[in-house]
């Protein structure tokens, strides 16, 4: 069995694949330093171990995971695991082989292996949530590029100077109304107040929606993956899905661009992606 933990800002979670499925699962809050951190995936290890053998540990991290260096590089949310050899140490504490990943990586990973893209040779993911983040498979392969930012689109500039990410993010458009409204609405709940035609929530919307669908735009016109794959809460939400696509369609017709053939799909794993890519990567990285 491979245990496998996924690595985010204000939580870890934890499950044990065991060859078709993840159970064990559970989640822990995030500890405030890597002595910490240690300490409770130890116990995690040690707890798993009596549900049986587990032959490696497969991690999913926020940063730019460099496995040749065995170094987090780059900044994230969680800082402290950053610039040291956190692979090697890792493998030495739990005394089989460990890997890592990216996190927007592994979740592209899970859809190519039994997801949304699980019948496409190559696929773009774009995941949109407190930012936009993404990842390139092309001919099944993950494609990292040069320096480990290939798939990084929330950097990607628009006409005004600002990023994807900027522009993109549903969480900071929810933001946006809540401060200007003084109220504390969910993303939920502004899909609510767009249908009930909330004109503040309509615009911001709308806004919101076009450049997603600019930035989609771009990639397939750049890439002509023939699919991309949309993760992040909002994904969830048809309404949406209908309307990104609507948009999408427009700004093909403004730019001539009509002969284009493309599927728009929302990711079939969400709370788990980053848990089962992880597996998946660490599967095809022993294998080797």
């Amino acid at each position: 069995m491979i245990l496998a933990f996924d690595i985010g800002g204000s939580a870890i979670k934890y499950g044990l694949w065991n060859d078709t499925d993840l159970v064990a699962k559970g989640n822990l809050v995030l500890p405030d330093s890597w002595e910490e951190m240690k300490q409770r995936l130890v116990e995690v290890y040690q707890t798993n171990q009596k549900n049986g053998k587990i032959e490696g540990v497969a991690f999913s991290a926020p940063g730019l995971v460099n496995e040749n260096l065995g170094q987090i590089q780059g900044v994230s949310a969680v800082p402290y695991i950053h610039n040291f050899p956190i692979i090697d140490e890792l493998s030495s504490i739990f005394g089989v082989p460990v890997t890592m990943e990216n996190d927007a990586n592994c979740a592209a990973l899970a859809e190519a292996w039994l997801g949304a893209a699980k019948d496409s040779a190559s696929a773009l993911f774009v995941v949109v949530g407190s930012g936009v983040g993404g990842s390139i498979i092309f001919n099944g392969q993950l494609y990292k590029g040069s320096n480990l930012f290939g798939g990084e689109f929330g950097y990607m500039k628009f006409s005004d100077n600002t990023t994807w990410s900027e522009v993109g993010s549903w969480v900071k458009t929810v933001a946006k109304y809540n401060n200007v409204t003084e109220k504390k609405v969910t993303g939920k709940e502004m899909i609510e107040l767009v249908k009930s035609h909330d004109l503040l929530a309509v615009e911001l919307f709308e806004r919101f929606t076009r450049n997603t669908a600019v930035g989609i735009y771009n990639l397939l016109v750049a890439f002509d993956p023939g699919l991309i794959v949309i993760g992040g809460g909002i994904s969830a939400d048809e309404y949406w899905m209908e309307q990104l696509k609507l948009q999408l369609k427009k700004i093909m017709l403004e730019n001539q661009v009509t002969h284009m053939t493309y599927d728009i799909k929302p990711c079939v794993y969400r709370n788990d992606a980053n848990l089962v890519g992880a597996v998946y990567h660490h599967i095809n990285t022993i294998s080797r």
